[in-house]
C-alpha cells in the first residue's frame, strides 16, 4: 500500500456545476481517488536528514585538534562537543512517535530538518565552547528523529511486498554515514577551516527540506490515528515519563561517553550517572507500562519478531561500532596513516554494503530473515577471524577482502533486521517502533564502542607489559638491536647518553606498536565468538510472508 496524497476538498457552489466546468474539477478528482506520489522521490527526499545526522556523528571527531586549539580548550573539555550531540540525539530518537503523534511525522522531519541545519549553522559561527555545546544540542535534538522518521515513512511508503528494498536503502544511508563522516572530515580540515564540517550541511538540509515539502505524504489512516493519539495524550500527558526518560537515558549515555576518559567508577560524576541511570530507567519502565498514554510505548516488546530483531540489531552496532573504532586506530597509530587516508582504506567495507543491501532487499521476501541474519553472522565471523591475523607488515591491500566480507555481513544483518522489527507493527505506531529501534541501536553502538575501546587499552597494556620481560641484555638479538639504533643516533650526532635514552624509546615504541597489534588481533577473534551469542535469538525472528503491515482502529489506550 503506497502513501497517498490527500484530495482537496471541493470548493462550496450554488447549484450543480455544469460538467467540464472548473467549479466541477475538485469533485472530479476526488471521483478519480487519491493522487499517487513516488516513492522513490520520497526515499531519495527523506535521505538527506539521516545522512546528515549520521555523517555528524563522527565527522566532528576528525577535527577535534583543530577545534581544541582555536577555542583553547583542554582534552577532557573538547570531549563535550560529542558527548552533547549524542546524549541530545538519543533522547529525542524514543519520543518520535509521541511527537508524530501529535505533530504528524512529515511536520516532525521537517522540523527536525530546520533544527539541525539552524544548529549547523550556529556551530560553524561558534567561538567559544559553551556556544559550540549549545549549538551541539540543538543540532542534536534535531538529527534525534531524522532517522526513525525516515523509517517509518519508507515502510508506510512502500508495498510490504517492497519493505526489503525499502530498509535496504534506509541501511544504505544509516550505514554509509559513520563510514564517510571521518574520510569528508579529514578532508575538509586538511584543505579547508573546521567550520565547514558544519557549513557544508546548510546546502544538503535545504535540499532535503524543499524535496520532503513537494513530495512527501502523511498516510491518511496514519493522520486519524495520530489524531486520536494526540486527543488521548492531551487528557493524559505523561509528563512524569518524559521526565524519567530524560533522566535516565542522559544520564546512561553520559556514563557511556566519558566513563572511559574519567576512570569510570573511580570518578563521582560516574557513580551519580550510574545511579541515576538505574533508578531513572527503572521508574522509566514502570511508568510506561502502567500510563494510560505512554510517551513511549515499551509494549511493543510484546511482539516476538520486534524484541529479537531490535537486540540482535543491539549487539550489532556494538560489534560495528567496535570494529570502526579498531580499525582507524590500527591505520593511524600502527600504519601511521593521516585520518583522511585512514579512512578511505576502510572505504572497501561500504562499497560493499552499498553493493549488497540492494540485492538482500529483493531476497527479502524469499527467505525467511532469521537464515539471511545466520549467513550474515557467518560472513562476520569469517571476516574478524580474518582481521585477527593483521600485523605491523599489514598493507591497506590486506584489508580489503576481510572488509569486504564484514561489509557484506553487515548488509546481510542491517536489512532483514530493520525490516522484520516493524513487520508486524501497526502501520499507525510504525514511527513508535522505528524510534525505539533506532534508539536501542544506538546505546548498542554506545556500549560496543566504550567495552572495545577500555578492552583494547586493557589487552595492550598486558601484552606489553609480556613483550617487555623478554628485552633484556640477556638475549643477544636484543642487544644487537639496542647497539644499532644507538650508532645511528651516535652519527647523527648525539651524545652518547641521549643516544643510549633515544634507542630505548625507539624500541619501547615498537613494543607499543606490537602490543596494539595483539590486542586489536585478540578482540577480532572475541568479536567472532561473541557474536554467536545472536544465534538463539534467531528462533523468534520468524515473519509470516502472507502478513502485511497491521491495520487497527484507534481507540481510547
Amino acid at each position: 500500500m503506497s502513501a497517498v496524497a490527500e484530495a482537496p476538498p471541493s470548493a462550496p457552489a450554488i447549484g450543480p456545476p455544469a460538467p467540464g466546468s472548473a467549479a466541477a474539477l475538485p469533485g472530479a478528482m476526488a471521483a478519480l481517488g487519491p493522487v499517487p506520489i513516488n516513492k522513490w522521490l520520497v526515499a531519495v527526499s527523506i535521505a538527506f536528514g539521516s545522512l546528515m545526522a549520521t555523517i555528524d556523528s563522527s565527522i566532528v571527531n576528525v577535527a577535534l585538534p583543530n577545534i581544541r586549539g582555536e577555542l583553547g580548550a583542554s582534552i577532557q573539555e573538547i570531549t563535550w562537543i560529542s558527548t552533547a550531540y549524542m546524549i541530545a540525539m538519543v533522547l529525542v530518537m524514543p519520543l518520535t512517535g509521541f511527537l508524530g503523534g501529535f505533530f504528524g511525522q512529515k511536520r516532525v522531519y521537517l522540523i527536525s530538518m530546520v533544527l539541525f541545519v539552524v544548529g549547523s549553522a550556529l556551530c560553524g559561527t561558534a567561538r567559544s565552547l559553551p556556544a559550540l555545546v549549545a549549538y551541539r544540542i540543538l543540532q542534536g535534538l534535531g538529527g534525534g528523529a531524522l532517522q526513525p522518521t525516515q523509517q517509518a515513512i519508507l515502510r508506510q511508503t512502500f508495498p510490504p511486498e517492497e519493505a526489503g528494498m525499502a530498509m535496504a536503502l534506509f541501511s544504505m544511508v544509516i550505514m554509509i554515514g559513520p563510514a564517510i563522516g571521518p574520510v569528508l572530515g579529514g578532508f575538509i580540515t586538511d584543505n579547508y577551516a573546521w567550520p565547514w564540517i558544519f557549513y557544508i550541511n546548510l546546502p544538503v538540509g535545504i535540499v532535503g527540506i524543499l524535496m520532503t515539502i513537494k513530495n512527501v505524504r502523511e498516510p491518511d489512516d496514519v493522520r486519524i490515528a495520530n489524531r486520536a493519539r494526540a486527543e488521548l495524550a492531551r487528557k493524559n500527558l505523561d509528563i512524569a515519563g518524559i521526565v524519567l526518560m530524560v533522566v535516565g537515558i542522559g544520564a546512561l549515555q553520559y556514563m557511556f561517553e566519558e566513563g572511559p576518559q574519567d576512570d569510570w567508577f573511580d570518578s563521582l560524576n560516574i557513580r551519580i550517572a550510574l545511579f541515576l541511570t538505574v533508578f531513572g530507567l527503572a521508574g522509566f519502565v514502570i511508568r510506561e507500562l502502567t500510563a494510560t498514554s505512554p510517551v513511549v510505548n515499551l509494549r511493543l516488546f510484546r511482539d516476538r519478531t520486534f524484541a529479537s530483531a531490535t537486540v540482535i540489531a543491539f549487539i550489532m552496532f556494538a560489534m560495528l561500532m567496535g570494529s570502526m573504532f579498531l580499525l582507524p586506530v590500527f591505520a593511524q597509530e600502527s600504519l601511521h596513516y593521516t585520518a583522511t587516508l585512514s579512512g578511505v582504506v576502510l572505504m572497501p567495507r561500504t562499497l560493499a554494503m552499498m553493493a549488497v543491501s540492494p540485492f538482500i532487499g529483493r531476497v527479502y521476501n524469499k527467505v525467511q530473515p532469521a537464515f539471511i541474519v545466520a549467513f550474515g553472522v557467518v560472513l562476520f565471523m569469517v571476516g574478524s577471524y580474518e582481521l585477527s591475523g593483521i600485523t605491523l607488515e599489514t598493507g591497506s591491500g590486506d584489508l580489503v577482502i576481510p572488509l569486504v566480507i564484514t561489509g557484506a555481513a553487515f548488509a546481510c544483518l542491517f536489512v532483514p533486521l530493520t525490516t522484520a522489527a516493524l513487520s508486524n507493527i501497526p502501520r499507525h505506531q510504525m514511527a513508535d517502533a522505528a524510534g525505539l529501534n533506532s534508539f536501542i541501536r544506538q546505546v548498542g553502538g554506545s556500549v560496543g564502542l566504550t567495552i572495545f575501546a577500555t578492552m583494547f587499552t586493557n589487552y595492550a597494556a598486558t601484552a606489553r607489559a609480556a613483550l617487555w620481560q623478554h628485552v633484556t641484555v640477556l638475549r643477544p638479538e636484543v642487544v644487537a638491536q639496542l647497539n644499532g639504533l644507538r650508532g645511528g643516533m651516535l652519527m647523527h650526532g648525539a651524545t652518547d647518553s641521549s643516544a643510549t635514552m633515544m634507542a630505548m624509546r625507539s624500541i619501547g615504541g615498537r613494543l607499543a606498536a606490537q602490543s596494539g597489534v595483539l590486542s586489536i588481533d585478540r578482540i577480532f577473534v572475541l568479536q567472532g565468538i561473541l557474536f554467536l551469542a545472536v544465534i538463539p535469538l534467531l528462533f523468534f525472528l520468524r515473519v509470516p510472508r502472507t502478513a502485511g503491515p497491521v491495520h487497527v482502529e484507534i481507540a481510547a489506550e
